[in-house]
């Protein structure tokens, strides 16, 4: 990764850190008011205590705005995350090369769920048989006619060139043969992907069971990287890449077999769940993934 790369993404990371905090500030606040008016919720028989040395809780939203909004803010994290990764060279060699796809419908009705998997093991395949890495990040989007369209980036190395999608060759079958693909080298790599996500806000609208992205080729140290950027904040707090992993029994600390001590707990309240901090959270000791890496 760049300097500039690392930089941006530090700058990007820190102004989703700060609207985080603005956003559970705001929302605790809505909470503790909502919390009074439901009258249960605000009695000491439910576990909350109204203190001003009490600890601070957080109110997560069920409503289908605010389900929305935090799906589009883990989508933009990610895939901001893994268009950095991917592009990072591997050892001994040049950083690869970013191509942009789009892959759009001859009808508006066309789209099924498993188009898009298809195409990518087509993809994956013609990958396989040139013996190269297969690096992939795509999004989903709605066109304004209604009809879903795909973005891909996908990252080759140096001197191999992008096949048409839709177009077959040989005894290779078009890996997508429900309208037009457009294929180009990428100048600005993530760049193109988050330009599309900026247009991107209520979800309600795009078809049952469509997934709005998907990632693959992640290496090992770019797979512990996006893994710990899903971990949540109190975790990442005193737990650098790596050192955690999440499992059914909760949070374990892979050297020590540790299970971490829960931070807060869960109670159901009108229109979302409360959750009650049980203890002081440990300050944040790092500045991003990439300053805890061993």
């Amino acid at each position: 990764m760049t300097p500039q790369a690392y930089d941006d993404w530090s700058a990007h990371q820190a102004r989703l850190d700060v609207l985080a905090a603005m956003s559970a500030e705001k929302a605790a606040v809505g909470a503790t008011a909502h919390a009074r008016s439901a009258g249960s919720v605000a009695s000491e028989g439910a576990g909350l205590v109204s203190s001003k040395t009490s600890l601070p809780d957080l109110f997560v939203n069920l409503s289908p705005s605010a389900v929305a909004e935090r799906r589009v803010k883990r989508l933009k994290r990610s895939v901001w995350a893994s268009g950095h990764l991917h592009a990072m060279a591997d050892r001994g060699h040049r950083p690869p090369v970013c191509w942009f796809v789009t892959l759009t419908y001859r009808g508006v009705d066309d789209w099924q769920a498993d188009h898009i998997s298809k195409a990518i093991q087509g993809y994956r395949n013609w990958c396989r048989d040139n013996r190269i890495p297969c690096r992939y990040t795509w999004v989903a989007e709605l066109q304004g006619r209604g009809a879903v369209h795909y973005h891909l980036l996908c990252w080759l190395p140096r001197g191999f060139s992008m096949p048409h999608w839709d177009r077959a060759k040989g005894r290779r079958a078009k890996w997508w043969p429900h309208g037009m693909t457009n294929t180009q080298k990428a100048k600005a790599g993530v760049g193109y992907l988050m330009k599309y996500l900026s247009k991107l806000g209520e979800q309600t609208r795009f078809p049952k069971g469509l997934r709005l992205y998907g990632i693959g080729g992640l290496n090992k140290e770019g797979r512990a990287i996006r893994s710990w950027l899903n971990l949540p904040e109190w975790v990442k707090a005193s737990h650098g890449v790596g050192d955690v992993k999440r499992l059914s029994s909760g949070f374990v600390v892979l050297r020590t077999g540790e299970v971490l001590e829960p931070a807060y707990r869960v109670q159901q309240v009108p229109s979302g769940f409360l959750l009650c901090r049980l203890r002081e959270l440990p300050s944040r000791f790092h500045s991003g993934p990439y300053s805890t890496l061993h």
